[in-house]
Parts: C-alpha cells; sequence; structure tokens
C-alpha cells in the first residue's frame, strides 16, 4: 500500500490486532485473546493509523470507541482476513484433497454433539485440514457472520433468521430434558420419567436471558402451555453455566440431551419431558463461497446426519 504519509505496507497483523481490538472492545482484551503483550497490540494498532493518515479509535480514558474511519474499516479487514483463510481452505494436495484451514462457527449447545463427532469424522478423512470453532452467542447473526466472512459455516438450531441466498442443511433434531440438583430426593423420587410438562415441580430455575436462545422461547412457551411456569432463582449470561449452578444445588434447568445425561453421571437427576421439547439444528452456508475444505466438511456432515 503506497501513497502521501505512507512509510511501509499495511500488514495482517495490523489488520488481525484492529479487528481484535473491535471485537473484544478493547486493547486489554484483544491481546489477552491474541496472547500479546498489551504494547504490542498498541503499536500495531497506531502503526495502522500512520499508514491510513486517520484516527481509528477514540481514547476515552482506558477504553476505546472506534470513529467513523474505523467504522468504514471494519468491512473491508474481515474480508481481507477471510480472502486469507479462504485462500487457505483452497489449498489442495497432490492426491486433490483439501488441506488448510477452515473456520466454523457454532452454538455451545452444539459442540459437544454433533459437532465434535463432526470434525472428529471430518478429521480422520481429511487430517490436513485444521479448523477453528468459533463460538456463537447470538444464533440471529449467524446468516451475517457467514456474510462478513468470519466463518464459512455456522452450526445452529433451526430455522435459521435472514438466510436468503444461503443454503440450510438440516442434521437432526436437539431434545431437552429437566435436570434436578443432585439430592433432590424425596421429590425426585414421585416424578415419573418421562415426566408431563403438566406435572413440572414448582422449583425454582437456573435460565439464561429471555431471547438469548432461539430454545429458550420454546421451552417457556411449551412448559406456559402446560399450564406451568418457570420461576428463575438466577439468570446467567452463559449457558455453559447453568449446569454447575444446578450441581451446587441452586435451582433446576432445562438442558440438551447429551448435557442432561452428562450431568446425571455427575450425580444429577434427570426427566426427559412429554410431550417432548425439541428443536432441529443444521449447517448455514453460502455454497458458492465455500472452499475445498468447506465443501468437504458438509459432505462429511451429510453423510454423518442422512
Amino acid at each position: 500500500m503506497e501513497g502521501p504519509g505512507y512509510s511501509q505496507a499495511v500488514d495482517l497483523h495490523q489488520i488481525k490486532y484492529f479487528l481484535a481490538v473491535v471485537d473484544h472492545n478493547g486493547i486489554n482484551a484483544a491481546a489477552a485473546v491474541l496472547d500479546v503483550a498489551q504494547p504490542t497490540v498498541s503499536q500495531a494498532i497506531q502503526g495502522l493509523e500512520r499508514e491510513l493518515g486517520v484516527p481509528l479509535f477514540h481514547r476515552i480514558g482506558r477504553g476505546v470507541v472506534l470513529t467513523s474511519a474505523g467504522h468504514s474499516l471494519v468491512g473491508p479487514a474481515r474480508r481481507i482476513l477471510r480472502d486469507v483463510v479462504a485462500a487457505e481452505g483452497s489449498l489442495v494436495d497432490a492426491a486433490g484433497r483439501p488441506r488448510g484451514r477452515l473456520d466454523v462457527f457454532a452454538m455451545a449447545a452444539l459442540s459437544a454433539d454433533p459437532v465434535a463427532r463432526l470434525v472428529g469424522a471430518f478429521r480422520r478423512e481429511f487430517p490436513k485440514v485444521s479448523i477453528r470453532i468459533g463460538d456463537l452467542r447470538d444464533e440471529t447473526a449467524a446468516a451475517s457472520l457467514i456474510r462478513e466472512g468470519h466463518c464459512e459455516i455456522v452450526v445452529c438450531h433451526l430455522p435459521a433468521m435472514d438466510c436468503a441466498g444461503l443454503a440450510v442443511r438440516e442434521l437432526g433434531v436437539q431434545e431437552y430434558w429437566l435436570v434436578l440438583p443432585p439430592g433432590s430426593a424425596p421429590l425426585s423420587d414421585s416424578l415419573p420419567d418421562p415426566l408431563p410438562l403438566a406435572e413440572l415441580p414448582d422449583l425454582p430455575q437456573v435460565t439464561v436471558p429471555r431471547g438469548s436462545s432461539l430454545a429458550v422461547g420454546e421451552i417457556e412457551q411449551a412448559v406456559a402451555a402446560a399450564g406451568r411456569a418457570i420461576r428463575p432463582s438466577v439468570v446467567v449470561e452463559h449457558r455453559e453455566a447453568r449446569l454447575p449452578f444446578v450441581l451446587a444445588g441452586v435451582g433446576a434447568t432445562f438442558l440438551e440431551r447429551s448435557m442432561a445425561e452428562a450431568a446425571a453421571a455427575r450425580g444429577a437427576v434427570v426427566r426427559s419431558l412429554e410431550p417432548r421439547i425439541s428443536r432441529a439444528y443444521g449447517l448455514v452456508y453460502d455454497p458458492a463461497a465455500l472452499s475445498p475444505a468447506g465443501r468437504a466438511f458438509v459432505g462429511v456432515a451429510e453423510a454423518s446426519c442422512p
């Protein structure tokens, strides 16, 4: 990159550090995620600003806020890094088998199953491809993550929103069970399995914020339709925190079946539900933009989850 005021080319590290500051809301958090010293990130940002001749962040106390120029750079910066990753994923070996890197975003609730199972099957067949699994915290953002170049494939609950022009491939259905704290007897002894939702015990619940997941709303609707209510005792931002709170005796919760079965192995009391509460899950991707590695992953997923 050349021009007045440019002393050197803008490099990928500067772009990577810039986006890390944007995505993690600060230089210190970006440095921690990147596992580099805070001055390294600060110097990279300052160098990028010198090269471009404009400030990218307003410095407010110890924090930073994007300037209008910074906002304008976010989209092109993501495309630059996406193109680099896509180039890595477009590589093939002498036998025509994919190699390089593939970026996938997935809901935490789907990471244990099916994502871990799919990645295992994929890596056995294509060991020269490394996979980066990003954390999908907002399922409504699945389509934008693909369009903005964060990843090639998203694994999420269906139906996915705003997916015009994208492919959606259903892989299976995830069922939700009730999980009660260890030592819930004698109450738990009286609960049938499966447990009719109309007989849901009036226990405090460990919940996540409303609107944080499509599945949360579906569970609430099913419980309300059975004439029962969810009475929160603790609301946690991170879904992964629900099980530790249940195991600590804070309250009951609804978990995906695989997580509920794992909780039972740790002493929790679990019950399947009648009627079942379930939600389909699958892949979202742009067929026209898939790398060879991405196409191979979709193929493995379709073969594993017919």
